[in-house]
């Protein structure tokens, strides 16, 4: 029975080389493999990120808008015309408050000696005490 001789390309793909080589084929893909997963990874979580950030401007915009819209309203210059320039529209009357620390020294409003009383006793005394008076 005549033996069989291997052929060239059986005895290349046998060898030790191939197998050595094979394996650094295998792991350079491995390891090209890894490294795009990797990117493909960072850039799904800088898209997160930046969603977020987009999510949150547009919550600040909406906020602006409505701030913008609220100084564009009368209503906002009617409160800055009475804060900052004191005005008042036709027909309204002007309260006047006076300062307690300047009338006390006048005697018409009683002072009430609160030096060594306790903090919930003088919230009472001002809330309910003066109508007692």
């Amino acid at each position: 029975m005549p033996v069989k001789t291997p052929n060239k390309w059986q005895i290349f793909f046998g060898s030790r080389w191939f197998l050595l080589g094979a394996f650094l084929v295998a792991l350079f893909l491995a390891i090209s493999f890894g490294r795009a997963y990797y990117r493909d990874y960072a850039v799904r979580m800088e898209i997160q990120k930046l969603q977020a950030e987009v999510k949150k401007l547009e919550e600040k915009k909406i906020q602006t808008m409505d701030i913008l819209q609220y100084v564009q309203s009368s209503a906002f210059v009617e409160e800055k015309a009475r804060t900052e320039l004191n005005l008042a529209l036709p027909g309204e009357n002007a309260v006047v408050v006076k300062d307690l620390n300047k009338s006390a020294g006048q005697g018409d409003t009683k002072m009430l000696k609160l030096d060594n009383i306790p903090n919930p006793v003088k919230w009472w005394k001002f809330f309910f005490g003066r109508n007692q008076e």
